[in-house]
């Protein structure tokens, strides 16, 4: 009798457990293959005005870069910024932004706008690095709040968690 309620009570875990694995499945394929949602394009456009603002502000000008959203950044790269031709376009990753949306919203847009200012002003030379110190003053000028190279995975697993590990 005891035999047959664990392996009944076993049998319920493996099928609920499957149940929510498929319907995780289904929300990131869903995610990945589909336009992104309204609610997240509302929250890039309003983050992109603060940044705008800010540019304003701060440095006198308010230029508006081609911001697009698109899966075809190799694997986990959040964003990029091209100069080519005089054209500066600004990309960010839809494959990472369902795990890591906060992150690009607080940090990766105004990260890759402050690229694309820098470009436009025409601020890089040869020998200093795209992500110098002039750069993460305009990075958090622009309302970056974490104006680094680059963000780590570990960073961003860390700050979903309601503690901190020491």
């Amino acid at each position: 009798m005891l035999k047959k309620k664990l392996e009944l009570f076993f049998l319920t875990i493996i099928v609920l457990f499957s149940g929510v694995l498929a319907i995780n499945y289904y929300n990131s394929y869903s995610f990945k293959h589909n336009p992104l949602p309204q609610s997240y394009q509302t929250q890039i456009n309003l983050k992109e005005q603060k940044i705008l603002d800010n540019m304003q502000k701060h440095f006198g000008i308010r230029k508006k870069f081609p911001l697009i959203i698109t899966d075809k950044i190799p694997g986990r790269l959040y964003g990029l910024t091209s100069y080519i031709n005089n054209h500066i376009t600004i990309y960010l990753n839809q494959k990472v932004m369902q795990e890591s949306f906060s992150c690009i919203l607080s940090d990766f847009i105004a990260h890759e706008y402050a690229h694309a200012l820098l470009f436009y002003l025409h601020a890089y030379s040869a020998k200093n690095d795209c992500h110098s110190k002039k750069w993460q003053n305009t990075c958090q000028l622009l309302a970056g709040k974490d104006c680094k190279q680059y963000m780590n995975q570990k960073e961003i697993i860390l700050s979903k968690i309601p503690f901190r590990i020491q």
